[in-house]
């Protein structure tokens, strides 16, 4: 996994970008946000993977399979950069995990009257509902 991370680190590019937010006059001046761009198909992920992340990156996603990530929150290029890389690891890990398989429930004879019982009981409840006649 940590492989993985490493090499879609090294085939992002970023580029600067100018801000909004904290910063003042230095928001207008400074490109202080960055725009981290990896080419998913470069990665050569399973197809599980390749479709969870796809999932899990959402917008994020473009129509040619290019991941893009803005970090903004800082006022500073490299916290800003450190933070994109940081959420790039975190979606390749989130990515890599298996989801939990559900486990089927099993209820046994008594559960099942209780619950057969129940739904009766609901359903004399709003048959009544129904429209008043005074026939």
């Amino acid at each position: 996994m940590a492989d993985l991370i490493e090499r879609a680190q090294a085939l992002a590019t970023e580029s600067f970008i100018a801000s909004t937010g904290p910063g003042g006059q230095n928001v207008n001046k400074v490109a202080t946000a960055v725009q981290l761009r990896l080419d998913i198909f470069a990665l050569r992920l399973d197809p599980p993977v390749f479709h969870r992340l796809k999932q899990l990156a959402g917008s994020r996603m473009t129509a040619r399979g290019e991941l893009v990530l803005t970090a903004r929150r800082f006022r500073t290029q490299e916290m800003n950069r450190a933070d994109a890389r940081e959420r790039l690891a975190d979606l390749l890990t989130e990515a890599q995990k298996l989801p939990e398989k559900r486990a089927k429930s099993r209820l046994n004879r008594v559960g099942k009257e209780q619950r057969l019982k129940g739904k009766k009981l609901r359903g004399a409840v709003k048959a009544g509902r129904g429209k008043v006649s005074f026939d």
